[in-house]
């Protein structure tokens, strides 16, 4: 398996996501948003063309490479209803990116539902389906995340979107069935059980994302566990995940340090506890791999 996490888990700024990905010896990483010297934090594709440049020459002296891009394509913050354009702009902005970094992977979703949603509208079909083919035909496979997005509300959603979409494949997220409901079954919605999630759509994995968590009704939402502490099933996953020989790509998405997205928070305090906090992750991760 090839080790990584999502870098902007470990701090906004790209050397102290190359830093925190050098500490823990691993040789990729997988990218999503970055903040580099004179240029606010954004998304790989959004940042300017001077903070791009700067980033390649960052990442080529680091010995680091870009293993999969966590692009803001189709993600949860936008709706089916949003003009196309917006989207077509990502990707079109994504593909030269990629290409010039060497990355092969890139994950995509599939718009945010409605709260009271349980199929897919025939148009997120036609816009997956056109992504997938624009991801395809420059030679970069899109991923698509069970998230909180159309293909993500239950394992028949997403294989539902994978036969209107031929060519897509997915990264999973262990820990996204445990605050995410399941609308393939009658309501009231219960969560979604991360294990069947998985062993319903494994062969079409192409990637993998670490995270674990553990649903808490008090706070109607999830609390985040070290990789095997939670509900999210990381252990059985990956165990099964190599029995069945997958050799592809495993990213940290901790999710731990909720200081981190505290704006009272200060800043240098809160990037130093994510810093470490991913770093021990990655130990967690190796251990329990080991």
């Amino acid at each position: 398996m090839k080790l990584m996490g999502i870098g902007d888990e470990a701090g906004a700024s790209l050397e102290i996501q190359l830093t925190a990905t050098r500490d823990l010896g691993w040789k990729f990483i997988e990218m999503r948003a970055a903040e580099l010297p004179g240029h606010a934090k954004a998304n790989f594709h959004d940042i300017q063309d001077a903070a791009f440049d700067e980033a390649v020459k960052q990442l080529e002296q680091s010995g680091v490479q870009v293993y999969c891009f966590g692009s803001a394509v189709m993600n949860w913050a936008k709706k089916v209803g949003d003009p196309f354009d917006i989207t077509l702009g990502e990707v079109k902005r994504c593909i030269p990116r990629m290409n010039r970094l060497g990355t092969k992977f890139v994950r995509i979703m599939s718009f945010k539902p409605g709260d009271d949603e349980f199929s897919t509208p025939p148009e997120v079909f036609r816009r997956v389906k056109d992504v997938t083919n624009m991801f395809l035909d420059a030679g970069i496979q899109p991923v698509h995340e069970n998230c909180m997005n159309y293909g993500g509300m239950s394992w028949q959603h997403t294989l539902e979107l994978l036969d209107k979409c031929p060519g897509l494949k997915l990264v999973f997220d262990t820990a996204n069935p445990v605050f995410n409901p399941d609308r393939s079954k009658p309501k009231p919605w219960p969560r979604q059980d991360a294990w069947e999630f998985w062993t319903n759509v494994r062969d079409h994995v192409a990637h993998i994302h670490a995270k674990d968590a553990t649903w808490n009704p008090a706070k109607d939402d999830a609390d985040y566990n070290w990789p095997g502490d939670g509900q999210g099933c990381v252990r059985e996953i990956l165990k099964d995940a190599q029995a069945r020989g997958y050799t592809a790509g495993v990213s940290i998405e901790p999710h731990m340090v909720t200081v981190f997205h505290d704006p009272n928070a200060n800043t240098a305090t809160a990037s130093d506890a994510a810093r470490k906090n991913f770093i021990e992750y990655g130990k967690v991760l190796q251990e329990l791999l080991a």
